[in-house]
This record gives structure tokens, C-alpha cells and sequence, in this order.
């Protein structure tokens, strides 16, 4: 077996581990009209750690595959990379519906990152979550296939 494919494929499993535990933390602070700004700052803390750990395993792909990114722009470049099928290297790691709510998520989480004296909007964050729960019964399936194609070359 491909050393290399092998680590791949142990890492992807091990970051789908935690994102699954991520969104059983999502899962445990709903986002009401009356949220209070400490449950604000969990939640949102919550889908910045999400989108990192996304962006983990596409980074670990990304360094099995292809070249690095270089651009200044790298974290949406990644992403946009993950939504190519170029096969005969590899195919597509995520579909259409993946990547709209993940681009979501990553705009999120530059926001989060970068604005240190922001007051979150809860209807900013409820459509942000709308987009993340919208992907969770996707994003495993989208993986799976992509593990399997892993399996060929190894």
C-alpha cells in the first residue's frame, strides 16, 4: 500500500472524527431569538473550528495531489480546488451543494477571525447555520467516495 495514501486516508478519518464531534456541539447550543451573546460567541466559535477542520483535511489533500497555493487568496483557492474533478490526478472531493455551504462557512470564519470588536448578528449566524446543517448529511458521503477512490491507488 501507497505510504503516502495510506496517511492521506488515516488523516481524513481522523478529521471527519472531529468534525462530527464539532457539529454534536453545534447540536447543544441551538440558536433562538433570544440567544444571549455568550451563546453567540460558542456557536460561532464552534463553526470557526468547523471550517478549520474542513479546511485541514483539504490541505492534506491538496499537499498529496498538487501543488501548494501560493496565492494571497488561498483559503477560497483551496476550497475551489476541493470542487474540481481533475482526474486522472484525482477526482472532486466535494459537489456543488458542499461548496456553496462551505464557502458560506469560510467567509464566516475569515469574519470571526479578523473582526476583533464585532457584536455578531443572530440572523448573520442563523443563515450561516442554516448552510452548515445543510451540508452535515452530505459531506460524510462526499468523503466516503473520495476514500474509496483512495483505495484504488493503493
Amino acid at each position: 500500500m501507497n505510504e503516502t495514501i495510506l496517511i492521506l486516508s488515516k488523516s481524513i478519518r481522523r478529521d471527519l472524527t472531529a468534525i462530527a464531534t464539532i457539529y454534536n456541539e453545534l447540536d447543544c447550543h441551538p440558536l433562538e431569538t433570544n440567544t444571549n451573546p455568550d451563546t453567540l460567541i460558542v456557536i460561532a466559535y464552534h463553526l470557526h473550528n468547523l471550517y478549520n477542520a474542513f479546511e485541514n483535511t483539504f490541505q492534506n489533500i491538496a499537499a498529496t495531489f498538487e501543488n501548494s497555493i501560493d496565492d494571497t487568496q488561498w483559503h477560497a483557492q483551496l476550497l475551489e480546488r476541493m470542487h474540481l474533478d481533475v482526474m486522472p490526478l484525482r477526482p472532486a472531493v466535494i459537489d456543488d451543494e458542499a461548496y456553496d455551504a462551505l464557502d458560506e462557512l469560510r467567509r464566516f470564519r475569515h469574519m470571526f477571525r479578523h473582526a476583533y470588536n464585532i457584536k455578531l448578528d443572530p440572523l448573520r449566524l442563523q443563515l450561516v447555520l442554516n448552510k452548515t446543517f445543510a451540508l452535515k448529511p452530505i459531506y460524510v458521503k462526499q468523503f466516503e467516495r473520495f476514500l474509496n477512490f483512495l483505495q484504488t491507488l493503493a
